[in-house]
């Protein structure tokens, strides 16, 4: 501070009527032997703000002038505890810049600046006090991350319940991430709730309904949707009653028939002649294949072939020689797939291999002879007394075999000839192809 004027001297009676200053200019001539306030150092001498005076000997302190009485009966209004003499008046304030950066922190005696006391302390004089420094606070670090003021947590017991979420794992953890944001309201129940309350108008509700019912589109595409699985399912039915069921069906049928023929036969009830279509007379053993199928006149397709038996070509055009005839052509027909099949697997017939057909009487063996893989249909050469394409030249006793190929198609005809090496009457027994 600037030292009192000469003849200004403030008086017991303190400031005249015109102020600390009593003569005119007086006021002007001390604002200019001020400083300059920017540059005017602070309180004690010293520019720093943190300058503690506690380190320095307290000075003894000076005569105040009318100036410095005046200034700051006007200027500084009264405050509380008077600081000890020979502190800084400061601006600075160590623990109101500690709380406004680090958060209410307990009282310590390192954050109380130096040489001031506690309110509830006496203030003693200056010399009384121990002159050791106060240690300075450390200097703020502005690129530390600042501290984070941890609250204290509730009990778990004090925390509500969250609301069940419905639906699989990734909803609960989507629900789980925006729990706290979402506004209430806005949850897509809550919504549902809210619209399923508010009554509906008559041409709301017939919108609804009809916004609620399929279109044509979807009608049709669903009819031929399940046209398509109904079709599938009777074609995969059709399949298994094709190659299963009726193989089955047939073979009960043709062991019945050749346990009646069988019968017959020990019974003597009948006597060799003519046949009526679809009537049973003969059974054919094809030991290579471990077949046994009974033989029945004509070759309808429902009452013979389909039925698991063999027809004979006896009717019409198609009329062929029988077994005990002298010379001719025994020509029959059977499935190759489906119905029985008796002849699946003639193809794989050799020659040599015998063919066997029991009948009242006799045993009738014959050899197979050739084969033609396919043929048309409409060739009825093949059932002639003497084939053609069997290579046999003149008349005997010959067998043909007549069956579809390829397998489970009727496109053309397998054939495979035979003819007969033996002949044995039933009173001799069994031939030799059927005892081994």
């Amino acid at each position: 501070m600037t030292a009192g004027r000469p003849g200004h001297a403030a008086g017991p009676e303190g400031p005249d009527a015109h102020g600390a200053y009593g003569t005119d200019g007086a006021f002007v001539a001390a604002v200019d032997g001020l400083a300059d306030p920017l540059n005017d150092p602070l309180p004690g001498g010293h520019t720093s703000p943190w300058f503690r005076s506690d380190t320095v000997p307290a000075a003894e302190p000076a005569a105040p002038s009318s100036y410095d009485t005046g200034y700051a009966s006007r200027q500084a209004p009264p405050q509380g505890p008077q600081q000890p003499q020979g502190a800084p008046n400061e601006w600075y304030d160590p623990a109101g810049y500690q709380r406004d950066w680090y958060g209410p922190q307990e009282p310590s005696a390192r954050m109380a600046p130096a040489g001031l006391a506690s309110p509830a302390d006496p203030v003693a004089p200056a010399e009384e006090r121990a002159p050791a420094p106060a240690p300075v606070p450390d200097a703020p670090d502005f690129h530390a991350e600042p501290r984070t003021e941890v609250l204290p947590r509730v009990p778990p017991e004090t925390e509500p319940d969250p609301a069940p979420v419905p639906g699989g794992r990734a909803e609960r953890r989507r629900a789980a991430k925006g729990r706290g944001r979402r506004r209430p309201g806005t949850a897509p129940e809550q919504k549902a709730a809210t619209a399923a309350a508010v009554p509906m108008s008559r041409v709301e509700a017939r919108r609804a309904a009809r916004a609620a019912k399929d279109s044509p589109a979807v009608i049709a595409s669903r009819a031929v949707g399940e046209v398509f699985i109904s079709l599938g399912v009777l074609m995969l039915l059709f399949v298994t009653y094709q190659l299963w069921w009726t193989n089955i069906r047939a073979d009960q049928i043709a062991g019945k028939e050749t346990n009646r023929i069988q019968d017959e036969w020990a019974n003597g009830d009948r006597t060799p002649g003519v046949f009526a279509p679809g009537e049973g007379f003969a059974i054919m053993h094809i030991p290579k294949l471990d077949v046994v199928a009974p033989i029945a006149e004509g070759i309808d397709k429902e009452k013979v072939l389909d039925r698991g038996m063999i027809g004979h070509y006896g009717e019409g055009k198609l009329k062929t020689a029988m077994p005990s005839d002298k010379q001719g052509n025994f020509s029959v027909a059977g499935h190759r797939n489906t119905h029985g099949e008796p002849f699946r697997y003639i193809n794989k017939l050799q020659r040599g291999d015998p063919i066997v057909v029991e009948t009242r009487d006799a045993y009738y063996t014959y050899e197979m002879a050739a084969i033609l893989p396919q043929t048309s249909p409409s060739n009825i050469s093949v059932i002639e007394p003497i084939p053609v394409g069997s290579g046999f030249t003149k008349p005997g006793r010959y067998l043909t075999l007549t069956t579809c190929t390829p397998e489970f198609t009727s496109t053309y005809r397998l054939i495979v000839w035979g003819k007969m090496v033996d002949e044995r009457p039933r009173s001799e027994g069994k031939p030799d192809a059927l005892v081994g």
